[in-house]
């Protein structure tokens, strides 16, 4: 059961560093720590982690010093593979140096992978893992692109959320530069690296103390005083011998990886480990997977617990390099049956990657006398290329393990014969949550709009979570986002089902899906339309969402929201982009938030702007003021079509 809020910020309070609060994507996270503490990037832009190496490039523009006050530089060379190069080169010489990749990037730089652990260095890269292109192109999350890099001698730990991207960025620096041993920080593709969310961020002076001076940790290996050779040539008489030795630096990480993630906890109140279990010590069952999708299988696993009696359990392994099968084997040697959940495929293999490496550990365990007996172990797929992974798949997960003829094998998410049918999708929202599902068209500024109604909301002390949804074409073409909004945290990462409003900057979406589908009883749509009368606005509207309106009492509001763009947009390139920022008016003149909250109009216009400069104000005051008249307007002019003539005209 979670902590009250109350207990939280008792906790909280009895550690030395427990965070700023603050809201963000996993960019955002993950930049706080780097530009604090590194002193250059080498990066080449690649979907999804561009938006994280655009943060550090802004930062370097705005003449950013770290801690110990080095100006921060930013190489951007002509590939990902001479980008990696270009960091291994900074951290020969003694730099503290970091990189941002994704998919096919990352597969690129490979064979500069190897020469970075192969000499020792300490570099840290940030993965926003992605689907490779294979049979297709896809630019969402999969897992496929930091297993292809999984031999090359790098430390690999996995978030689930922006509050674990934004930790282990630093417990991943400190464990690098404490083992001279390079490590991966990774983060799902999109799923979490532009999925805005509450976070604690790390105060500076923790992580000066923590990770201290770069030139105090980090060897420069062309110091001309001390010099040495690197990167030689070594024959048959030689190269072996080196290559064992090696084994001293990878025999201390998985030891000195958990003293760093123990002092992170003293410091912050915040543990981590090798692999973190959730329900596990009863159950008969458990899912273990890695990254956001485990949040979803928690969810699940409590809903199985409370609903149907289950003794089930989930575990992340949080460190895939090193691997913890000693401990894996601990937590689930009890277990009667797991189900191993991948986000990635490899056909012609024995197993796939995590799969494989646990039943490696278990048959360790036996032949080594440790355990006489292990678990049933089954190994599913899901969530590729960012397919949706609902709390209903997990369900079907348990189900599968427990039956009397299961698949072994299994998919979650398709229609295939493989494939696990969702029986039960329970609504996992926490109690009270308000829940947003936005019908768009890239470019038109909506997915920035949700970012900042998020950040607005958490600004007012609620727990939120925002994404997109979008395809590599992006601009041009629909797009969805989501926004819950709660007391309490929100760990479910799926797209939402259940909303209580849904705007329409793209009213085609009435001709191409169901916008209306899973809005509640009483809920609320907002209709993009060029007319100012209301019953010539509820004309326009399909005769099918007509019915639904009706049906489930869902308030109708109305704007044109392009006239006030093309109005208030203080530059022609800003008028597209506008028709979003109106949004934020209308969503908060008909939202709870500012009753719940008890605040007056002034007051919640104040925080408004906050949240404005938070992403506009280095643009200048004539933009965040441009965007405050927009947003007014949407508040002050959005109709809202009366009952009386949506009763008069259902057909």
């Amino acid at each position: 059961m979670a902590d009250t809020a109350e207990k939280v910020s008792e906790k909280a309070a009895s550690f030395p560093y427990p965070g700023i609060p603050d809201v963000g994507d996993a960019g955002d996270a993950v930049i706080w720590v780097e530009k604090h503490i590194t002193q250059g990037a080498c990066a080449y832009p690649i979907t999804s982690s561009s938006i994280i190496g655009e943060k550090y490039a802004a930062v370097v523009a705005n003449g950013q010093k770290n801690i110990w006050g080095d100006t921060l530089v930013f190489i951007e060379p002509e590939s990902e593979h001479s980008s990696a190069s270009a960091a291994e080169g900074f951290a020969v010489a003694g730099g503290r140096v970091t990189n941002f990749t994704s998919g096919q990037g990352l597969v690129l730089m490979k064979e500069v992978l190897y020469t970075i652990s192969g000499k020792r260095l300490p570099a840290v890269f940030h993965i926003g893992a992605r689907a490779l292109t294979s049979h297709s192109l896809n630019v969402h999350a999969g897992h496929d692109d930091v297993m292809a890099v999984s031999d090359c001698g790098w430390g690999m730990l996995f978030g689930r959320n922006t509050q674990e991207a934004m930790d282990l960025a630093l417990i991943s620096r400190r464990v690098a530069e404490d083992t001279q041993t390079p490590f991966m920080n990774i983060m799902d593709g999109f799923l979490t690296t532009h999925t805005v969310q509450n976070v604690m961020a790390i105060e500076p002076e923790m992580m000066e103390a923590y990770i201290g001076k770069p030139e105090d940790r980090i060897h420069n290996l062309m110091d001309t005083n001390n010099p040495i050779m690197s990167g030689v040539v070594q024959n048959q008489d030689s190269y072996m011998k080196g290559k064992i030795a090696q084994r001293y630096f990878y025999d201390r990480i998985p030891d000195l990886l958990q003293i760093a993630m123990d002092e992170f906890y003293k410091q912050t109140g915040r543990q981590y480990d090798l692999i973190d279990t959730y329900h596990t010590e009863d159950a008969e069952y458990v899912i273990v997977g890695m990254g956001s999708m485990l949040e979803t299988a928690e969810i699940a696993v409590d809903w199985m617990r409370e609903n149907d009696g289950m003794n089930v359990g989930a575990l992340h392994v949080t460190s895939f390099r090193p691997f913890p099968g000693r401990q894996i084997v601990e937590a689930l040697k009890h277990a009667k049956g797991i189900a191993i959940v991948e986000r990635m495929d490899n056909p012609l293999a024995q197993s796939n990657p995590l799969t494989a490496e646990i039943k490696s550990a278990f048959a360790d365990a036996i032949v080594n006398g440790d355990i006489d007996t292990m678990p049933k172990i089954f190994s599913g797929v899901a969530g590729l290329g960012s397919r949706d992974v609902r709390p209903g798949d997990f369900i079907a997960t348990i189900k599968n393990l427990m039956a009397d003829v299961p698949k072994p094998f299994f998919a979650l998410g398709i229609d295939h014969p493989l494939a696990l049918k969702r029986e039960a999708d329970p609504d996992t929202r926490p109690t009270g949550a308000f829940a947003m599902r936005g019908h768009s068209v890239g470019g038109y500024g909506s997915v920035t709009t949700n970012k900042v109604i998020a950040t607005l909301l958490a600004n007012l002390g609620l727990k939120v979570q925002a994404y997109p949804k979008y395809g590599s074409e992006k601009k041009g073409l629909p797009t969805t986002y989501y926004l819950t909004a709660a007391s309490e945290p929100i760990r479910t990462h799926c797209e939402l089902e259940v909303v209580d409003f849904v705007p329409l900057n793209d009213v085609n979406a009435f001709n191409t899906a169901n916008p209306l589908a899973g809005v509640i009883d009483g809920g609320m749509i907002f209709i993009q339309s060029p007319h100012t009368d209301p019953a010539k606005i509820w004309e326009y509207v399909p005769d099918h969402a007509k019915a639904l309106i009706r049906e489930h009492n869902i308030k109708p509001l109305g704007l044109n929201a392009i006239k006030i763009a093309l109005e208030e947009a203080p530059t022609p390139d800003l008028m597209q982009r506008f028709q979003g920022i109106v949004l934020l008016g209308i969503f908060l003149k008909h939202t709870p938030f500012k009753e719940e909250l008890n605040l007056s109009e002034e007051e919640l216009f104040e925080k408004v702007e906050e949240a404005v400069t938070k992403y506009w104000g280095r643009k200048g005051t004539d933009i965040v003021a441009a965007n405050m008249g927009a947003i007014r307007r949407g508040y002050n002019e959005v109709l809202e079509i009366p009952r009386e003539i949506i009763e008069s005209t259902v057909p």
